[in-house]
């Protein structure tokens, strides 16, 4: 299902967000399914991506 764009949580697809734990590393928010925000890496698009709430994340 793509969402083009849509807003749907708190952030949109394609928003650059950091974690509260570590902000130092950005991520990307690729899906949104559920409550959760799907977010890979910014800098290293090979790792894995983080499944987080909006409680975790921070937004830029």
């Amino acid at each position: 299902m793509k969402l083009d764009n849509k807003v749907i949580g708190k952030y949109k697809i394609g928003d650059t967000v950091f974690t509260k734990i570590n902000p130092n590393i950005s991520l990307i928010v690729r899906r949104y399914i559920n409550g959760v925000y799907y977010c890979g890496f910014q800098n290293d698009p090979d790792r894995w991506e983080l499944g987080l709430t909006a409680r975790a994340l921070v937004g830029s």
